[in-house]
């Protein structure tokens, strides 16, 4: 089996709603726009192929390979690189692998750092609210504009999962199959407690200024960094936490008395808090976690199983982790007690791990395994060819049902 890397990649961009505007779930209108997206692999000679990878919060739609040369000699590589490339889970030896950035976000795709074409200043807050819906919605306009009529899959984590069960249960014409992992159908309260946290954070900060700071010499960086702390914080788990960290102090022998950095959990978070400002923007924090918010499944109907009850021919492989606690697995059995009853083939996993909620992204030899092999049951069950020839098994045959069957053990 090999593991190498798609390489260096060119970022690309498809602008839609140059003449009517796209119809937001809010009532508001948006136009023009504009999708950043990546793709890895070739489409094969009847577009079967076709692989969507939805990000988290943070993320965008480099999720393979690097951008440059320097990138590449610096080890800094797409956010899911390892699951991404030939003869990896999603094998671009086989598929055709496409990742976007969501509306709203601040990695290409429109969001509230683009200038308004009626002021000719940045959106900033006068940027309308898009919701999961609305992002997935531009997405579809993307993947028509691909000329793709059906998804052989969609997959993703944490808010990436929200978007392949949008897919799932508002375009199921267009998926054959969906994973989504280590999510939830809908915001708790508490899910809610921690975005509003984080929000308030920025609107704290004196140079957040109503939004209105892309014009200014200083930015809301303190605010943003102490969201970030409070989500990373979520994102982990105690046993990970208590491995990594325990209670060590951080550059010094003993304690100082004094409220400064001292213990290395302390340092960890601070640095990557303020990392995050250099890569993110504070407004599309805001719009971002709040879309996760308002994504319910359940608000149409009041059942999540009415939700999918067009989606009964796709197939899901639905994924926890036992120490994710932002997304602990009762939130995935909710989803697939619906789904069951909705008549949906499904398969579920909750998988043992120390990672908490990152797992999905770390445990890479579990992850690989599970995702190929489910990969290789559809190419099985759809007669897909890859991309330029017959379709193989990763390891050159076919992967049999038994080899299937250990990877779900």
């Amino acid at each position: 089996m090999t593991t190498q890397s798609v390489g260096i990649v060119t970022p690309e961009t498809f602008t839609f709603a140059e003449d009517e505007p796209f119809c937001l779930e809010s009532g508001a209108t948006l136009g023009p726009v504009r999708i950043a997206y990546e793709t890895y692999g070739r489409l094969n000679a009847d577009r079967s192929n076709a692989i969507l990878i939805c990000h988290a919060l943070s993320g965008s739609g480099h999720a393979a390979g690097y951008h440059s040369a320097e990138e590449q000699d610096e080890g800094k590589p797409g956010w899911w690189d390892d699951c991404i490339g030939p003869g990896k889970a999603f094998d671009t030896e086989r598929f055709f692998v496409i990742c976007s950035n969501v509306i709203g976000s601040c990695y290409g795709s429109t969001g509230p750092m683009d200038m308004d074409s009626a002021t000719g200043d940045p959106y900033g807050l006068r940027f309308p609210v898009v919701t999961i819906g609305d992002m997935v919605r531009a997405q579809v306009k993307l993947i028509d504009h691909l000329g793709i009529g059906q998804l052989l899959c969609v997959a993703g984590g944490s808010m990436g999962g929200m978007q392949v069960l949008e897919w799932a249960a508002r375009h199921p014409e267009r998926v054959l199959a969906a994973i989504p992992l280590a999510t939830t159908a809908q915001h708790s309260p508490m899910l809610i407690a921690f975005s509003e946290v984080g929000r308030q954070a920025i609107y704290a900060d004196p140079y957040w200024n109503e939004g209105n700071y892309y014009l200014a010499d200083k930015k809301p960086d303190a605010g943003l960094a102490v969201a970030r702390m409070v989500g990373h914080i979520t994102y982990l788990s105690e046993e990970s936490m208590q491995q990594k960290f325990g209670r060590r102090l951080q550059n010094i022998e003993q304690y100082g008395y004094e409220f400064e950095t001292e213990f290395a959990v302390e340092s960890y978070l601070k640095y990557n808090g303020n990392s995050f400002t250099r890569r993110f923007d504070a407004n599309s924090y805001l719009y971002v976690t709040k879309a996760m918010d308002y994504f319910d499944l359940t608000q149409a109907t009041g059942s999540l199983a009415t939700a999918f009850a067009d989606s009964i021919a796709v197939k899901f492989l639905v994924v926890s982790f036992t120490s994710d606690w932002l997304y602990p697995a009762y939130h995935s059995k909710r989803l697939v007690s619906a789904l069951t009853a909705a008549g949906a083939d499904v398969t579920y996993l909750d998988i043992r791990s120390s990672w908490g909620h990152d797992a999905f992204l770390l445990e890479v030899e579990t992850m690989t395994k599970l995702l190929g092999s489910f990969l290789a049951r559809l190419v099985r069950e759809e007669g897909i060819e890859r991309g330029g020839g017959a379709a193989r098994g990763r390891s050159g045959g076919e992967t049999s049902d038994a080899q299937y069957e250990a990877a779900l053990s």
